[in-house]
């Protein structure tokens, strides 16, 4: 019997985090009878006066929005990092280690209606959003050796509100995901003399078989080395370091990629579609000066959903103390995904 990749078990390698990942497509023919959500999209209404998001409401913390009517950024009443903290002593024991940490966290509102997502959301409007991730990592690059944007969107990711925004973290140290990336990034530059993400993404494109949404300037796969359903990768063809170097035209490519593939998204199971999300560029900071030849700038997607808009995966078990594991191989989650209307299927039914 001959090996098919659509049929039989096998190992993948994530070189990115140095990993791998178990594909066990056979599964997909068990029955299931694990845990099913409920699927009642309820009727979010454009302005909520009890909402701490929307525009001229006033936060827990007593603060009042302004009245914006495009991108709203303030600071995290309920900030993880603070600039302005007693540091500890550094220590070198090596089982009771402790650091310094200090940097700000930002909330930032794609827009003032609560209805909206950014699927839904018109092309300039999903522009001034990339414009303000700018303006953010620009105004604290300096300061902050790594600045987090990422979003949650659904309840079932965690995210206690349904207003459209996500949340900035800058950073004084260089965090887990973005540490091991670095080394693994570099390890690959002077291996093979060129960025890993830059080949990567030069042969998807080529290939196509697991290419979600494509135009001249971006591309969206679900990696080959994915281990959420469908999780994607939006990765420019350009050799970009930060989202700072970013050339106009770029931007607004980007406007369009990322509304084409989170469409896609929803038109799967006909839901606003969950995910957590966030950018992954070259280190900031003292990194600023410094030869990061081998970093490439790109977005990870990682939604739960798995066989419909009430089955969700969960990394447990096995995947907390082994390694990853994936039934719909990489290949397939593509196709699906690929092949749905470019028009969000809440336009399309009107």
């Amino acid at each position: 019997m001959e090996f098919n990749a659509n049929e039989h078990q096998h190992l993948r390698y994530n070189p990115l985090k140095d990993e791998w990942v178990l594909v066990s497509p056979h599964r997909l023919k068990r029955p299931w009878a694990g845990k099913v959500e409920e699927n009642e999209e309820t009727q979010i209404p454009e302005y909520d006066p009890k909402n701490p998001l929307c525009p001229g409401n006033i936060r827990s913390s007593g603060k009042q929005n302004e009245q914006y009517t495009s991108t709203y950024v303030f600071n995290n009443d309920f900030p993880a990092l603070m600039s302005d903290v007693v540091a500890p002593a550094c220590s070198e024991d090596p089982l009771f280690k402790m650091a310094p940490a200090s940097g700000e966290c930002k909330v930032m509102c794609f827009h003032p209606h609560s209805n909206v997502t950014l699927p839904v959301m018109k092309k300039e409007e999903i522009l001034n959003v990339i414009n303000e991730w700018i303006s953010i990592i620009k105004e604290r690059a300096a300061k902050y050796k790594w600045i987090q944007i990422f979003e949650n969107k659904g309840a079932i990711m965690g995210c206690s509100n349904p207003h459209p925004h996500c949340q900035v973290w800058a950073s004084s140290f260089l965090p887990n995901e973005a540490r091991v990336s670095d080394k693994n990034q570099k390890s690959y530059f002077l291996k093979y003399g060129s960025p890993m993400l830059v080949d990567y993404a030069a042969r998807e494109s080529k290939s196509g078989e697991r290419t979600v949404v494509e135009n001249n300037h971006w591309i969206a796969v679900v990696p080959y080395w994915a281990t959420w359903p469908y999780q994607t990768m939006l990765l420019p063809k350009r050799h970009i370091l930060r989202m700072t170097d970013l050339e106009e035209v770029e931007k607004q490519s980007l406007a369009e990629a990322m509304k084409l593939l989170l469409t896609k998204y929803d038109n799967l199971f006909k839901v606003s579609f969950p995910y957590s999300m966030g950018w992954h560029g070259a280190p900031t900071g003292p990194e600023l000066e410094s030869d990061v030849s081998h970093w490439q700038l790109h977005a990870h997607y990682y939604p739960p959903l798995l066989r419909s808009a009430t089955v969700q995966k969960f990394m447990v078990g096995y995947e907390m103390l082994a390694l990853p594991q994936r039934d719909t191989t990489p290949e397939k989650a593509a196709e699906n995904l690929k092949s749905l209307p470019d028009v969000h299927y809440s336009v399309s039914n009107k």
